[in-house]
């Protein structure tokens, strides 16, 4: 605007010699939903209130601990595995016990809990620091005095509407539901990112993929085709199988806390205690009464831990018994691992690397054996919903082993690079131009944000963002009367700008051919 000058001068003008210019969105900001211990910042509720946090002991603070270490607060929990007597042969036994007498007898370790109750929330955010994780969301929906209840996962979606951050969504808690109930928390999720938001991505799990499968393909894989729908799909990838892991250590264990009925049976079986709890003369007395006992501590000569410490100790039955229950505990779906992954992977090289071809930490390997032939009926779907598979290879660890959405069939949106890729490009210019809601719709107008604009795709082709030789070959951009808009568009206060991009795509098959050829010397 010229200055008004009225009294005799010199006046200085500033003017902008550059256009304004696009500042890059946050690609990996995950929000995580599910259960925790408790919710709360500083006496301030957070139950259904996503809340951002950067590391584990902000989540510990805001949110406690471990489901194990930290009980339900009404009531006495039960422990949550038990020991039980099974045939010899039977496939479930975990481990033997022999007596004095050369008698052995073989035991199986059974969850006690309704999956309802084994939550996974705050394992699953472990797991996904272990991998490279950043800054989350965390959407609390409850405590661990609660069921697991379809609705409160959908509500906790829903508060995600008002969050502009977050770029994917995670539910690891949605596979402890029932399948159904399951389908529609995922299905759900899929609607909030590409039908209501279309600014983030899904990361979904296989249900019940916990295990060899019963047949190949794996049964569960065509019920997660069959119950995720088929609408934004583009804006989702799943994952299989679930992950062997090692979040869950010794130190988190103990009789009270894991093991419940069936452990005096066992130590019984192995002379530990007396088979007869009235007996006086056993030298161990002073284990079965702190065994009996529910005072905290249970006996004036053993707190909880020094009687765990004890019984591991004394019976190798007890620590048979204890790495069965480590390994179930830690047997974990995948898709925190992979938020992780995508987080470090968009840090290293950027958002267009596909998150494939790299190893997961604290994995000792993927629940189910996947050969490069059973890959097939799950990497290319007739339907286009491709499962990308976690493979374990010797020599180079558990790597994740694919890279599509599960809109598999279509060329514009088969890979999650292309799909995440497009997301940040088209955010980090929507909130640059929103600078430029109400300036004149003229000529001046139009040629500043088409400036900006290949400013900003310029320095995403000079970091491999974009293919092409040369900038015009990565983007082009179009604004202007008779070129995207026409008269009647700017007399309604529209104005239209066009953007090409040739997004680099991942070589997801390479072909090497080898042939004979003459002998010439």
């Amino acid at each position: 605007m010229p200055v008004a000058m009225k009294t005799p001068g010199v006046y200085i003008v500033e003017k902008n010699a550059f256009p304004n210019s696009v500042v890059e969105v946050a690609t990996a900001v995950p929000a995580f939903i599910g259960y925790t211990f408790k919710a709360e910042n500083r006496g301030i509720p957070l139950t259904n209130k996503p809340f951002r946090i950067s590391s584990m002991a902000e989540f510990e603070r805001a949110f406690g601990g471990d489901p194990s270490a930290n009980p339900p607060t009404s009531g006495v929990a039960p422990a949550t595995f038990s020991l039980k007597e099974v045939p010899a042969k039977d496939p479930t036994e975990a481990f033997g016990v022999t007596n004095s007498a050369g008698v052995k007898k073989s035991y199986a370790v059974l969850r006690k809990e309704s999956p309802k109750k084994q939550f996974l929330l705050y394992y699953s955010m472990l797991l996904f620091f272990q991998n490279g994780g950043g800054p989350c969301y965390i959407v609390s929906v409850g405590d661990y005095n609660d069921d697991m209840s379809k609705d409160k996962l959908m509500a906790g979606i829903t508060s995600l509407l008002k969050e502009q951050e977050p770029t994917m969504v995670v539910i690891p808690d949605a596979v402890r539901l029932d399948s159904g109930d399951c389908f529609s928390v995922q299905q759900q999720a899929v609607q909030h990112c590409g039908t209501n938001m279309k600014n983030r991505f899904a990361i979904l799990d296989i249900y019940d993929a916990g295990q060899e499968p019963s047949a190949d393909p794996d049964p569960h894989v065509q019920d997660f085709r069959n119950g995720i729908g088929k609408d934004t799909l583009s804006y989702a990838a799943a994952y299989y199988p679930w992950l062997n892991t090692t979040i869950v250590s010794d130190s988190g264990l103990n009789y009270k806390q894991n093991v419940g009925d069936g452990l005096k049976e066992v130590l019984a079986a192995e002379g530990i205690i007396a088979d007869d709890p009235k007996a006086t003369d056993h030298p161990y007395k002073d284990v079965l009464d702190a065994l009996d006992s529910t005072a905290d501590p249970p006996s004036d000569k053993f707190t909880v831990d020094l009687l765990h410490k004890t019984l591991f100790a004394l019976s190798p039955a007890y620590v048979a018994a204890l790495k069965e229950v480590k390994r179930q505990l830690n047997i974990l779906p995948p898709s925190p691992a992979i938020a992780g992954v995508y987080t470090k992977v968009d840090a290293a090289s950027g958002v267009w690397k596909a998150p494939a071809n790299v190893s997961l930490n604290s994995v000792i390997s993927p629940t189910a054996t996947i050969s490069a032939l059973q890959q097939e009926n799950l990497n290319v779907d007739i339907q286009g919903k491709s499962v990308n598979v976690i493979r374990s290879f010797i020599g180079e660890g558990v790597l994740v082993w694919g890279a599509r959405t599960l809109d598999g069939n279509s060329l514009d949106w088969r890979y999650i690079g292309v799909r995440r890729t497009m997301i940040f490009l088209e955010e980090s210019v929507k909130l640059a131009t929103k600078a430029y809601v109400f300036e004149n719709n003229v000529s001046t107008t139009w040629i500043t944000v088409k400036s900006m604009i290949r400013n900003f795709l310029t320095g995403i082709w000079k970091r491999g963002g974009l293919a092409g030789s040369t900038p015009d070959d990565a983007f082009a951009v179009f604004c202007g009367l008779g070129e995207t808009m026409t008269s009647e568009d700017i007399l309604e206060g529209i104005m239209r700008v066009t953007v090409l991009v040739a997004v680099t795509r991942p070589a997801e098959f390479i072909e090497i051919t080898f042939q004979q050829q003459m002998q010439k010397s």
